[in-house]
């Protein structure tokens, strides 16, 4: 469409004097527009009969059945950037409509800060819990996140001090753009500002952490760093499943006989997505403590029941886990996917041999020994060992 009737416009603090000619010419040019209240009134269209507020809660219907008119929705600063623009243009053919972005807060952010935004992680935590920080928070972080309103600000200030990372410094960037910025710095221990106004983001810098703070990269966290009742893959062992694993980007895993979900919260921390299969309602619940403690909500699902049966309409694997009583039937029942199977009893260690001998892939067996009292001085003391068979 050489000409699509939706122009999706983003709109700073500044309003009308920071849109450049081409927005002004599309908003002009508008028979309808869409727009929160606040940016209604930033465009100085308030009381326009063109003005149409966006429905709460936020729907895109009465925007689409406008097809074919000449139309404008203002947005947020950059509208692809933790706005309004990916789900207007997941909902539309890519020939109906073009955007104009400003600056969004993250530019301005980075602007006020000096920071190199391609360097900080940039999170909306206006509609995502504070446990989405947990991955990139360390000593020498820098971090931007947009917030929901003033009283974020103390609750993340709490949130903070509960991870043992009260050093954190924050700084409080308010209405970002416009003639009311105001930009303020606390520390997490500190009282908040009684006085804050949205839109609000806040700057997280980490320089003043100790060492050791934050979660550690890569795989096999503490066992302790998960609820659990004693049913958990174990730090090392997990640090070796994983990798066998390997985990990408992107990459959906079935981890069945899910226990504490560990291998599963591990495998969404490096960017996967993942569905823990349990039979046993009381580690569902710990699964979904574990899921929010870690901020996974979008990345990992708990689901109850049994495998195979739980198995059918899923989305379809890259890679299956079973670290909970593999058997042939199960076995048979999986998708083509990349495949570890964890056995620590006899019966499933004779199911791994066979399946190795016939289908090929990787045998090993995992020992354990940690250093432990024995009298008066110390001795050896084994763990259950594993086998683990890896497919192909």
């Amino acid at each position: 469409m050489a000409d699509p009737w939706l122009c999706i416009i983003g709109l700073g603090e500044d309003g009308l004097a920071g849109l450049p000619t081409a927005s002004r010419d599309a908003l002009d040019r508008a028979e309808i527009v869409f727009g929160a209240p606040r940016h209604l009134a930033l465009a100085g269209l308030a009381r326009d009969t063109r003005a149409r507020e966006w429905p709460v809660p936020f729907d895109l219907g009465p925007l689409i059945a406008l097809s074919g008119r000449r139309v404008a929705a203002l947005v947020s600063g950059d509208p692809f950037w933790h706005g309004a623009g990916g789900s207007i243009a997941a909902a539309l053919p890519a020939g109906e409509w073009r955007a104009l972005p400003v600056p969004g807060v993250f530019s301005l952010a980075a602007a006020r800060l000096g920071w190199r935004l391609e360097d900080v992680p940039c999170l909306g935590l206006h509609a995502a819990p504070f446990a989405r920080l947990r991955p990139h928070l360390a000593r020498g972080c820098r971090v931007l996140a947009t917030l929901r309103d003033a009283a974020a600000v103390p609750a993340l200030a709490e949130w903070l001090c509960a991870q043992g990372l009260e050093a954190t410094r924050l700084t409080l960037l308010e209405r970002l753009g416009g003639p009311q910025e105001r930009i303020r710095t606390m520390r997490a221990d500190a009282p908040a500002p009684s006085d804050l106004q949205v839109p609000l983001a806040v700057a997280l810098d980490g320089a003043d952490l100790p060492p050791g703070a934050g979660l550690p990269r890569g795989f096999g966290l503490s066992d302790d760093s998960f609820v659990h009742d004693g049913q958990i893959t174990r730090r090392q062992i997990r640090a070796v499943t994983l990798s066998t694993l390997a985990p990408r980007p992107g990459e959906m895993l079935w981890d069945i006989g899910g226990g504490s979900g560990s291998i599963s919260v591990e495998w969404c921390l490096n960017g996967g997505h993942a569905i823990c299969i349990e039979p046993r309602p009381d580690r569902i619940a710990n699964i979904e403590t574990n899921i929010a403690a870690y901020g996974l909500g979008t990345r990992m699902r708990a689901l109850h029941g049994r495998a195979p049966e739980a198995l059918a309409g899923l989305p379809a694997p890259d890679a299956i886990f079973v670290g909970g009583g593999a058997d042939a039937a199960l076995i048979a029942a999986l998708p083509p996917a990349r495949l570890v199977v964890n056995a620590v009893t006899l019966e499933t260690e004779a199911l791994l041999i066979q399946l190795q001998a016939a289908r090929g892939g990787q045998l090993m067996r995992l020992s354990l020994e940690e250093a432990a009292p024995l009298g008066t001085m110390r001795g050896w003391s084994p763990a259950r060992s594993v086998t683990q068979w890896s497919w192909p």
